[in-house]
C-alpha cells in the first residue's frame, strides 16, 4: 500500500498507453482501462506492476466496478487520469443525435462517472485527477460538432471539480493536446492535412504521445502539488497562434 496508483482509462493504445508506461517507470502501479479487451490485455501481459480492467467508461456500473477493483488491487487511488475517447468527424447536418450522444457518453459522461467514483478515495490520498481534452476544445473547427464540444465541456468541467474539490486537497487539471503523431493521424492524415497543420504549428511538427504523457504525469504528480484548476495546452503552440504562419516562413 506504499506504492502510488494511478488509474489510466483509454489505457490499449496511444496516449494513454504512454501515460501509464511513464507511471510505471515512476514506480507506480497502475489501473489500465479500456473497452477493447484484446487490445488491453495484449498490452498489459509484458507489464508488471499493472491491473487490466475491460470497462465502459459511459457506463455508471462499469465505472463503479473500476474503482472497487482498482482499490481492492493496490489498497490506494492517488491519481485518475480520464483519457478515454471517441472522436467522429463530419458536417453539423451529418450529426445525427445518435452520433451526438456516442461521442458525448464517452468523451463527457465518462469523465464526469470516474470523477464522481473516485472522488472518495482520492479525498484519503490528497490526489490527482488530469482529464484529456483537445485543442479542439479550446479552437472551433469545422467538422467537430460533437467532439469539440465535448471537449469544451470538459475544460469547464475540470474547473468546476478543482473549485469544489480543492477543499479535500484533490487537484484537478486539464491536458488539452494539439495534433499528435499515432497510429491512427499516420494512417488518416493525408500530407496536405499534415502540412496544414505543420504551417499552423509554431514548432512545426506533431507532438508525440510520451510529449502529452510526461505533462499528464507531471501534473498527477507531487511536483506540481499547487497546480490546479489549469487546462495546459501541449500543442507545440498551436492555440497560440492565428493567421500567418505560412506567409512569415514564406
Amino acid at each position: 500500500m506504499d506504492k502510488k496508483c494511478a488509474i489510466v482509462t483509454g489505457a490499449a493504445r496511444g496516449i494513454g498507453l504512454a501515460t501509464a508506461d511513464l507511471f510505471l517507470e515512476n514506480g507506480w502501479q497502475v489501473a489500465m482501462l479500456d473497452r477493447d479487451g484484446d487490445e488491453l490485455l495484449k498490452q498489459t501481459a509484458t507489464r508488471e506492476n499493472v491491473l487490466p480492467l475491460v470497462r465502459d467508461v459511459s457506463n455508471p456500473q462499469d465505472v463503479a466496478a473500476m474503482v472497487r477493483e482498482a482499490h481492492g488491487w493496490a489498497g490506494r487511488i492517488d491519481a485518475l487520469i480520464n483519457n478515454a475517447g471517441v472522436a467522429e468527424f463530419g458536417p453539423i447536418e451529418d450529426c445525427d443525435f445518435a452520433m451526438w450522444r456516442r461521442v458525448m457518453e464517452t468523451n463527457l459522461d465518462g469523465v464526469f462517472l470516474c470523477s464522481q467514483a473516485v472522488t472518495p478515495y482520492l479525498k484519503d490520498t490528497h490526489g490527482a485527477i488530469v482529464n484529456i481534452a483537445s485543442i479542439s476544445g479550446l479552437r472551433a473547427s469545422t467538422l467537430r460538432v460533437a467532439y469539440g464540444t465535448s471537449k469544451a465541456a470538459v475544460v469547464h468541467l475540470t474547473k468546476q471539480h478543482a473549485a469544489e474539490l480543492g477543499e479535500f486537497g484533490i487537484r484537478v487539471n486539464c491536458v488539452a493536446p494539439g495534433p499528435v503523431k499515432t497510429k491512427l493521424s499516420i494512417a488518416v492524415h493525408s500530407p496536405e492535412i499534415i502540412q496544414a497543420y505543420h504551417d499552423s504549428i509554431p514548432l512545426n511538427r506533431y507532438g508525440s504521445e510520451r510529449e502529452l504523457a510526461e505533462v499528464i504525469v507531471f501534473l498527477a504528480s507531487e511536483k506540481a502539488s499547487y497546480v490546479s484548476g489549469q487546462i495546459v495546452s501541449v500543442d507545440g503552440g498551436f492555440d497560440s497562434t492565428g493567421v500567418g504562419l505560412p506567409a512569415l516562413r514564406a
